[in-house]
């Protein structure tokens, strides 16, 4: 079987375009933001709340939580209903990933999905990045940012994914350990990119 695909990126790195292309290509599930309509359809929040709140790190007391092996992974239980939104969103979200891998191969883009997922056999961890320069032309062309102010805005997303994922997990986000796979698609087409990926899948087809 397929394993797992879950892709990290820097921002303006078209982690996005990669994930899409490599599942329809693949023809499996693809899962990023929707998953943010998922936690808020089962929890009961509005999709805008969750949406506000989506991959940005709180400082409550669940840090604790997330060091050394106790985690997020543990369901909490008899607190739940205190959390910050931002927590409740993870577990709920942790739950849909772990589901999702449950059911067979897809793509999962964020969420910390490659920690969620640490415990399955059966995972391909990516990690895409990119020159910062070709990442901003990126999202210039995009219209995601003012060419002026996109640097200050790349910078700012990655820093913001970053403090997510070591909040949640306790590890570094761009700590290549983390990952079976890093991808720069500054030096690769979009195409080679996929093709990268898919042929590392393939070999670890079980």
């Amino acid at each position: 079987m397929l394993p797992v695909i879950t892709i990290n990126r820097q921002y303006g790195s078209g982690g996005h375009e990669l994930g899409e292309r490599i599942a329809k290509e693949l023809d499996i599930p693809y899962y990023d933001k929707s998953l943010i309509a998922l936690a808020a359809k089962e929890s009961g929040y509005s999709e805008e709340v969750f949406a506000h709140a989506d991959e940005r790190a709180t400082n409550s007391l669940l840090y604790s939580m997330v060091t050394g092996s106790y985690g997020f992974a543990h369901r909490v239980t008899g607190g739940v209903g205190d959390m910050p939104i931002n927590d409740k969103l993870f577990i709920v979200q942790s739950d849909i990933i772990k589901k999702a891998a449950n059911e067979g191969p897809c793509v999962i883009v964020g969420r910390c999905a490659d920690y969620i997922l640490r415990e399955f056999p059966n995972v391909l961890r990516v990690f895409v990045h990119g020159d910062k320069n070709a990442r901003v032309r990126r999202i210039v062309e995009k219209e995601l940012a003012d060419r002026k102010k996109a640097p200050d805005f790349v910078n700012k997303k990655d820093k913001q994914r970053g403090n997510y994922y070591n909040f949640y997990t306790n590890r570094r986000w761009d700590d290549v350990n983390n990952y079976n796979l890093t991808v720069d698609t500054s030096l690769f087409t979009m195409g080679q990119a996929v093709s990268l990926v898919i042929e590392a899948a393939k070999k670890l087809d079980k």
